[in-house]
């Protein structure tokens, strides 16, 4: 069942995230072995850090999947770069209040499984907005 079982708005932008987090599991093993990367990797492995931490959700408390996909966007298009990786669930906390608070309608719309070019412009607009305190 798995993907089928997924609104439109999750299929779209999980879409890589299996890929990606493969190929952050492959880098993050090498690197291990100290050798020195060069940016692209770190990037890679990076993104992949943000992204373990934006997948964790805490046991009977399940995000909703509007909150879901609208942090799973910002992870999948490494929108979360400049936040530090201890601080990626104090940011998803204050940016799906936000969302919550000023942006109901987009969330609802998520909800129904659409993702236009609105909805993912706002949620990047927010998402700078918050991601500057963290600079």
């Amino acid at each position: 069942m798995g993907g089928s079982a997924q609104i439109k708005s999750m299929k779209k932008v999980s879409g890589t995230l299996k890929l990606d987090q493969a190929q952050f599991r492959e880098l993050q093993a090498f690197a291990k072995f100290g050798s020195d990367l060069d940016p692209v990797t770190l990037g890679v492995i990076e993104k992949g850090k943000r992204n373990v931490e934006i997948l964790k959700q805490a046991q009977n408390d399940p995000f909703k999947v509007e909150d879901q996909v609208s942090i799973i966007y910002l992870g999948s298009k490494d929108l979360l770069k400049s936040v530090p990786v201890e601080k990626v669930k104090e940011f998803e906390k204050k940016f799906i209040e936000l969302l919550n608070l000023k942006y109901k309608k987009i969330l609802n719309q998520i909800k129904e499984g659409k993702l236009t070019d609105e909805i993912t412009s706002t949620l990047e607009k927010v998402a700078s907005e918050l991601t500057a305190s963290y600079e």
